[in-house]
Formats: structure tokens, sequence, C-alpha cells
């Protein structure tokens, strides 16, 4: 067992895809894991897979600054992950008021309660999505954070609080700004690779809402699981690193085109060619990530390619719509 062993940790947003995860790697560590779980989610991997069953949960939700004082002064967490997010780019869009009340009040809330308990470290979700539109890439952390669409403004507000409660409180914080998650567990169906899987297991042509040449930086769930466990690790072992982000990325500049060919090659269906619909909007063109910095200063670097990651994730679902 490793350094997790024993050491109580407080996971929000347990059953999102993320949170699915990284409560994994935290159980094979040995971790105490208190959750917060809002709604019952019985399709959720945590759910499925009984990990749920392992942890305690508080129920509630990140909005309630009352319900995170009580659960961070009780349960005294030695790292608290908070993965807890409105995550979709479209929701945002369509509801941006509860996005920010999600986003960035639960941020707050999390971090307040962290600083009036005065014991916990805290690793905060952030995202590239946080840097907003940018002219020079890929992004580094020197990046200005300038959002200008609902769900990149909830991050980039997300990070600067982050930074704000390290800085002028002292609490011990550090920040993850990972580029798109992808794995098995995710079944937000409009993201690409999950929709992708399941239209192609249907027997039926993906649909692109954009024109397939959005390029974006990826990272596979199983890597950035064990980049929210080095950061955690490093912060505790290092406060010098408080109030500072970490890019977490494969370091390929990929389009989703690349991503639906390389996909359909790894499925055997290259006969199914995508719809391209091109109506989408609210969305940046060309995002990626360097993510040097957490290779030198905390030992990280993704253990996965996307090939053999695509792979995995596919035979997942695979399962998961075998099992239904």
């Amino acid at each position: 067992m490793g350094y997790w062993q024993g050491k109580r940790v407080f996971v929000t947003g347990a059953t999102g895809l993320m949170g699915g995860w990284l409560v994994k790697a935290l159980l094979r560590e040995g971790a105490e894991i208190v959750a917060l779980v809002r709604d019952q989610a019985p399709k959720s991997m945590a759910v499925r897979e009984g990990l749920l069953e392992q942890v305690a949960i508080v129920s509630g939700d990140l909005e309630s600054l009352p319900t995170m004082q009580r659960a961070i002064a009780e349960y005294e967490p030695h790292t608290v992950f908070h993965l807890a997010a409105q995550p979709l780019v479209q929701v945002a869009k369509l509801d941006p008021v509860g996005t920010l009340r999600a986003n960035v009040m639960g941020t707050w809330n999390v971090l307040e309660a962290c600083r009036l308990a005065g014991k916990s470290n805290v690793v905060v979700a952030s995202s590239d999505k946080a840097y907003g539109s940018s002219e020079s890439l890929p992004y580094l952390e020197t990046h200005p954070l300038q959002g200008r669409y609902p769900y990149d403004v909830s991050k980039s507000c997300t990070d600067l609080i982050s930074q704000m409660y390290a800085a002028t409180y002292g609490v011990k914080t550090a920040i993850a700004r990972c580029g798109n998650l992808f794995g098995g567990g995710d079944l937000n169906f409009s993201r690409t690779i999950p929709g992708l899987v399941k239209a192609t297991l249907a027997d039926e042509p993906f649909v692109i809402r954009s024109d397939g040449k959005f390029v974006r930086d990826f990272l596979y769930v199983k890597d950035a699981a064990e980049c929210y466990l080095v950061l955690g690790e490093k912060l505790a072992e290092d406060s010098s690193i408080s109030g500072e982000a970490f890019n977490f990325s494969l370091g390929e500049r990929l389009t989703v085109l690349d991503i639906v060919h390389m996909t359909l090659r790894i499925m055997d269906r290259t006969d199914l060619k995508p719809v391209i619909q091109n109506i989408a909007s609210s969305e940046i063109r060309e995002q990626y990530l360097d993510a040097s910095k957490a290779k030198e200063r905390l030992g990280w670097k993704p253990v996965y390619g996307m090939e053999e990651a695509i792979r995995e994730t596919v035979e997942w679902y695979r399962d998961h719509f075998a099992s239904h």
C-alpha cells in the first residue's frame, strides 16, 4: 500500500466520470473515503461497481455552505478532492446560472468550509477550458484565465477563487487543469467518444455537431486519476506548490475527426461514415496543453497512449451495453 493508506479523503463529484475513477484508485490505495453525493445515479460506475458501498456518504449539494461546513468539520479530511461540477458545455449554454451556481459557488463553499476548519489540503479540478481562447498555444500555466462562454467562465472562476483562498487565507490548494477526459463510465452521450461508441455499436453513423476540425487535447481517466493522487501527495509534502496550477494532458493535438476515424478503425467499422452538421457554437476552435511542468515538478506522465486508451474505453462500453 502507498501514501494514501489509512488517510481520510473527502471527494465531491464521486458519481461523475472523474470521481468514479478517483474513488476506485483511492480504494485500491487503502484510503478512507467520504463522498458528497447529490443525486442518486443508479447507472453511474460508482454505483454499478459497488464503489459507494465502500465509502461514507454525505448527502447534499455543493450549493449549501452549511452542508459543506458540517462535512469538513465532522470528518476532518486529510485531503479534499473537489471534482463536482456541471461538466457539459451545452448545458452551461442553456442554464448559465445553474452552472455558475454549481461550479463557482460550489467551489467557494468547499474552500470556505476548509478555511474555517483549517486542516485539509484541497485539490481542485479546473480545466483547460479555464484558459479561454488564446492566440498562443499550447497553453502554459502562466497563460491568463479568460473564459468567455458560460462553461469556460465557470472554470476560470473556479481556478481564480482557488488561488485566492491559497494566497489570502493560506488554504493549502493545488489546481489540476486537465485536457478532455474520456474513458469507460462516461454516460454523457452528448460527448464525442461515448456518443461515437454508442452510435457505432448501434450500427448508426455518428453525428458531429461541429465541422470536425476543432482541435482538442485528451487525457484518459486512469491517467487523470493518477494525476490527482500525485498532486494531492505532493501538496501534502511540499506546501510551496500551494496556489499553483498544473496542466495534465497527453500532449497530442487531435481533431474531432481524428478521434472519430481512430475509434472507427479500432472498432473495425470504417464503413460507417460520420455525419457532419457544422452547427456548433460557443466553443473554442483550438485548445491543447503543455504538461511539461507536471512532468518536471511532480514526476507525472501519462501511461496510456490514445489508441490503447480508446481500445479499453470501447471494451468498457461493449460490456456496459451487453449487460443491459
